[in-house]
């Protein structure tokens, strides 16, 4: 990986200072191939796909399919019928929570979330909840922010119909064990859907191995385009789930007394897809695998580690989220509060926002607030945090300048 790549990262922020981004759980910046690959579409062979004869259209149609066996062949699915383009991860889980229950719930059934949900994974089914009369348990967490297992086996019934959780938390970096979550719910004939928006980009995914009924990431967290993002389906589900939209292209027949539908993944993808964002997204995934996910993880690992143990020496510093013993369970994400210096047991902590306003003036982003989260920072019995998360192109220098400004930021309190 070169960091020339990514053209951005050499900006100067405030005239001032060079720009150290550690935002990276909110979007990833784009190496100059994707945006380089997108231009190129659209000035060489902009037509709109499936639908069209002529040779832009057909030249189309081959880059978008062509796009989807790449996002079968990155996570490790078994056919590209089952790989189905939305516009992102809360798309995605929007679709599954509506289709899903529209063939398989009843009032009365329940879905199983956790405590660490994004509020994608909690609003989605409360909407259901609200049409349907269905009913969410939560899995507890710990106070050092991982997954009570016994808990989740607890809470499974006869009414259970799904589980849908995250794979890597956004809040506390929880690497939560989703072969665990997987095989219990397998074992009680429930299906499950994993979160993938904050794990695709830090390490290998093969859905198949994972043996998950359903798997949700974004393009724009993988160092993709915004706008596109990627369900990937079990064919046994999907076959038997009603459309999410109508309209053109996820049809067979059309007449006003009845109309059949395509088949997968076409029956999900109503209307015009963004085929120029699914041949980015196409780019940044080869850009991925050319370094290697192992690679990356590996870096991304070490740096977080250094960041945690940095972090730790500053005076009144509070990191949340698996450490110590547990480290190795926390991904490129640290959620952390700091006290002034000098500060005593009573002392409150610095305000998030403060910190992170602060922190940009030198030129730092990270990013502040509940992180959509709000379940979560209950739990943990604060507003909100400040977040630094980490990407493939963050260095220990960085993490050495952000250290140096948190503290720069306590000596102004």
């Amino acid at each position: 990986m070169n960091r020339q790549d990514f053209p951005i990262l050499e900006k100067t922020i405030y005239k001032k200072y060079p720009l150290v981004y550690l935002d990276n759980g909110a979007t990833t910046q784009k190496p100059r191939c994707v945006v380089e690959a997108m231009s190129h579409e659209y000035y060489n062979v902009n037509a709109n796909v499936h639908r069209g004869v002529h040779f832009l259209s057909q030249a189309a149609t081959d880059l978008h399919e062509g796009s989807r066996e790449t996002v079968r062949k990155f996570i490790g699915a078994e056919k590209t019928s089952e790989i189905i383009f939305t516009r992102g991860t809360t798309e995605s889980i929007n679709l599954v929570a509506s289709c899903f229950s529209q063939a398989f719930m009843k009032e009365g059934d329940e879905v199983i979330v956790s405590h660490m949900e994004h509020h994608s994974n909690i609003v989605s089914w409360q909407l259901v909840q609200a049409r349907m009369g269905i009913k969410i348990r939560v899995i507890p967490i710990t106070d050092d922010g991982r997954l009570d297992i016994e808990a989740y086996k607890a809470l499974f019934n006869e009414r259970t119909r799904l589980v849908s959780v995250t794979h890597v938390s956004n809040v506390l970096g929880t690497i939560n064990p989703v072969k665990q979550l997987i095989d219990i719910a397998h074992q009680h004939d429930v299906p499950i859907l994993i979160d993938g928006a904050q794990s695709t980009p830090h390490m290998a995914i093969n859905v198949k191995d994972m043996d998950c009924d359903f798997f949700a990431f974004s393009g724009h967290k993988t160092y993709g385009p915004t706008g596109i993002g990627v369900l990937y389906g079990k064919e046994k589900w999907l076959e038997h789930m009603p459309p999410y939209m109508g309209g053109g292209d996820m049809i067979k027949t059309v007449s006003f007394e009845h109309t059949t539908f395509n088949v997968l993944p076409y029956k999900f993808e109503a209307g015009t897809p963004d085929y120029v964002a699914s041949t980015g997204l196409a780019k940044a995934l080869e850009y991925l695998m050319n370094i290697g996910m192992d690679n990356i993880e590996k870096h991304e690992r070490e740096l977080t580690l250094y960041a945690i143990n940095k972090m730790q020496e500053i005076e009144g510093m509070h990191i949340f989220g698996p450490i110590g013993e547990h480290v190795h369970e926390h991904d490129a994400v640290i959620s952390f509060e700091v006290k002034p210096l000098g500060a005593t047991p009573h002392t409150p902590y610095i305000h998030h926002l403060d910190m992170g306003t602060l922190l940009d003036r030198l030129g730092i982003a990270v990013r502040t607030g509940h992180h959509c989260a709000e379940p979560l920072m209950r739990r943990l019995g604060v507003e909100g945090t400040c977040r630094a998360s980490f990407g493939l192109y963050n260095t220990k220098e960085e993490i050495d300048t952000l250290v140096q400004g948190i503290k720069r930021v306590q000596s102004m309190f």
